[in-house]
């Protein structure tokens, strides 16, 4: 496998697993207070410091376990996989920033539903990201 596809792994994990627990907790149990709401700052903190955290002493370990292909500069089919994987993931941004914060949730809802749709756009975006580098990598695509 790949140290990038390794990493996008990492990044996938990195961020599900944190905000998944977020937006269950936002599902289950929407905020109601008005802002600034401290429980669901602290929440949103937590889901943050979690991702950091995965993040980092994953990368260190990947970079530990194979020094040789993290210091390796990118080829062209590396560049390629970024070009197409971050052209599908901010499609997807811009389309659901758009139709929801642009037009939706502004004359409908305000405060927290708005920001966590917007912090899903940009969360979904990543997963999308990051799903298509795997994806990419495993297919074996040259550009």
């Amino acid at each position: 496998m790949p140290y990038r596809e390794r990493a996008a792994w990492l990044a996938l994990c990195a961020m599900g697993l944190p905000f998944t627990g977020y937006f269950v907790w936002v599902i289950a149990a929407p905020p109601t207070a008005a802002m600034p709401d401290w429980s669901t700052f602290t929440r949103f903190g937590v889901a943050i410091a979690l991702q950091i955290a995965i993040w980092s002493l994953g990368t260190l370990w990947l970079r530990r376990r194979h020094p040789e292909d993290a210091a390796a500069p990118l080829d062209e089919r590396d560049l390629a996989i970024s070009r197409r994987s971050i052209q599908t993931g901010y499609s997807i941004l811009f389309a659901v920033t758009c139709i929801n914060i642009g037009c939706v949730f502004p004359f409908a809802q305000g405060g927290w539903k708005l920001i966590n749709v917007g912090l899903a756009s940009i969360v979904l975006a990543e997963l999308v990201r990051n799903s298509a580098v795997i994806w990419l990598y495993r297919r074996g695509f040259h550009g």
